[in-house]
């Protein structure tokens, strides 16, 4: 989804023009129509301008070049035309665990399926230059978020394309293993007539548990209750409204598996979730259940499985994922009478397979624009809409923490930072996660060799012992303007510019968004109005004639270009700040001068 040209600076790879969002969602288009669409007016945003504009950041950065895109599994063609019209690809399969260290360190992109292994030792080993690691599916259990987060990498998957393949294959082995498909099937070709061997059970009337209620498993309670089966699910951050919706009623993890005849399993492997289908657990199920799994072999105990089976507790099972893929060839679990199996096979439709491409070569093409993906999966969940609002200011927070951080006296260490949002909407109506992610690059990135995003703000933060608080100060008014001032006070310092300081002893400074462009509103306690653009010099002088002319005529003099200037004071003939917009760095000369100039008791250039 495009966004507004400021938020690039999130994830700053590369930055070129945004592909604009569908206008019609997958509900008003034929699936296959609206990957057809994507696909051509993606093609048609990039060959308008092929080669993106970068930031220094990283190798190929640097060299003014295309970003390099590094795909280590199958990905259809479809997804690979489109990165390769963006960047360089690189497409190596079966590397081993060295070679992918070895290369990982020459490319800005890793584009990976579920068995490429992404560990901590990979985000090491590519030094900083890796930014975007997409996963062509669902599940991220074989990424190491931990670590991708601590190195600033972005990672997003592609979790809309297959839901409905994965739903339907789901549905398609629940019938399946209902009425011995599969097995009446194998029989017959072995020329064997066995129809009471196979006599199956209904499905209508019976409760179906699913467990994790996300976007394949609310496919699939649809499904199911169009088969007149009785829905119930269990997962503890699923809203009950959406619930509600479609007829299911949400229930605990107990009483779902305790109740229900048949269980179709969509949870994400996780430390809490891996063999979570034990011993134990089967114990409490009716006798007789029917258990489906198409989310994550890890999910089930496979010896605990087999006993179930074999005692009756289980009455069958259908298994498209296991724990080690491809299984033992001799797997007494593969092989049991009672369990159909495939092989992993959820997402494997050609409509699936050429969205899933589609969607992760836009997630990674967004990224190494600089926009944040709305799959991204190690970072704060901002709807598009919001980042879209809150572009502008996002812009003036960093801003803000760069110029309040150049205040600071030097050997003064910033722990504690305060910033306060002026807004006339109500605190659940405005999300600043962004902001304070901002305000953190700002603060950091100037003071250190840290390079900061909203993947990696709090994470920075506090490893430097960092203590970001927020306010919010309610203001009256209408809500249409998300923020009216951010202010950002740094405690316990000492500051180079004493007129900086608040009357609480703060270093302060607050700005606002005029116009669409980031302006500096507040120094401490003198009001002044400049553009945040270029650099930025304060002084602080007595109120008098003729010294912001002196102050000017230097700089000019010095061939120094001013592009703003305001002056604030406290009150007549006492004391004022005159802050100074320059296009350049003047030479510490002219800097020399204004310090020199009388009347004139403290000044500080900032670059911005």
């Amino acid at each position: 989804m495009a966004l507004a040209t400021p938020l690039r600076r999130l994830l700053p790879v590369a930055a070129a023009a945004a592909t604009a969002p569908d206008p019609a969602g997958p509900s008003s288009l034929n699936p296959r129509r609206v990957l057809s669409l994507r696909y051509g007016r993606l093609r048609s945003s990039l060959a308008a301008s092929p080669e993106p504009r970068s930031r220094p950041l990283t190798a190929s950065a640097a060299g003014g070049g295309r970003p390099t895109v590094l795909v280590t599994e199958k990905l259809g063609m479809a997804g690979l035309d489109l990165l390769r019209a963006f960047a360089n690809v690189d497409c190596s399969y079966e590397l081993t665990a060295e070679e992918l260290r070895a290369k990982v360190s020459l490319v800005d992109a890793l584009v990976v399926r579920s068995g490429t292994q992404v560990t901590r030792e990979v985000f090491e080993a590519a030094r900083g230059r890796l930014r975007v690691v997409g996963r062509a599916g669902v599940g991220i259990d074989n990424v190491d978020l931990q670590a991708a987060t601590e190195a600033g990498c972005l990672v997003v998957n592609a979790p809309t394309a297959n839901t409905v393949a994965a739903a339907e294959h789901a549905v398609a082995l629940l019938a399946s293993m209902a009425r011995n498909v599969a097995q009446a099937d194998a029989s017959l070709k072995a020329g064997k007539w066995q129809r009471s061997k196979y006599i199956g059970v209904t499905l209508v009337g019976k409760t179906l548990a699913v467990l994790g209620f996300g976007k394949v498993g609310s496919e699939v309670a649809r499904r199911a209750k169009g088969l007149g089966m009785d829905i119930i699910a269990h997962d503890p951050y699923a809203p009950v409204d959406r619930a509600r919706a479609i007829g299911v009623d949400l229930v605990s993890f107990d009483e779902a598996i305790s109740t229900a005849d048949f269980i179709s399993l969509h949870m994400p492997l996780t430390p809490s979730t891996e063999k979570l289908f034990n011993d134990e657990t089967f114990a409490k199920m009716k006798k007789g259940v029917r258990i489906i799994n198409v989310a994550r072999g890890g999910l089930v105990d496979e010896e605990a499985l087999l006993r179930a089976l074999d005692n009756g507790t289980v009455a069958q099972a259908a298994l498209d994922v296991f724990t080690e893929e491809p299984p033992p060839r001799d797997s007494k679990l593969v092989q049991h009478e009672n369990v159909t199996v495939t092989p992993h096979l959820g997402a494997s439709t050609t409509e699936a397979q050429e969205g899933v491409a589609i969607e992760i070569a836009e997630a990674v093409i967004g990224a190494l624009k600089g926009d944040l993906a709305a799959t991204a999966v190690n970072a704060p969940m901002v709807p598009a809409e919001v980042l879209s609002e809150l572009s502008p200011y996002v812009v003036l927070a960093e801003k803000l923490g760069r110029l309040v951080v150049q205040l600071v006296a030097g050997g003064s260490g910033v722990k504690v930072v305060k910033v306060v949002y002026s807004s006339t909407r109500d605190p659940d109506d405005l999300d600043t996660r962004i902001l304070r992610a901002m305000v953190t690059k700002g603060i950091v990135e100037p003071i250190s060799s840290a390079f900061v995003n909203i993947v990696n703000a709090d994470y920075v933060a506090k490893q430097r012992g960092l203590r970001i608080i927020e306010e919010r100060i309610l203001l009256d008014g209408s809500p249409e303007i998300p923020l009216d001032s951010i202010q950002v006070h740094l405690t316990n310092v000492e500051s180079k510019f004493g007129g900086a300081l608040s009357d609480a002893g703060d270093i302060k400074v607050e700005g606002k968004v005029k116009d669409g462009s980031p302006h500096l509103t507040l120094v401490g306690s003198f009001s002044v109005d400049v553009s945040l653009e270029g650099n930025l010099i304060l002084c602080r002088q007595v109120d008098q004639p003729g010294v912001i002319g002196k102050v000017g005529s230097i700089l000019g003099n010095m061939n120094v270009n001013v592009s703003f200037m305001s002056v604030g004071r406290t009150a007549r003939g006492k004391q004022a700040i005159m802050a100074i917009g320059v296009d350049e760095e003047p030479e510490k000369e002219a800097l020399k001068l204004i310090g020199d100039t009388s009347s004139v008791e403290e000044f500080v250039f900032l670059k911005l």
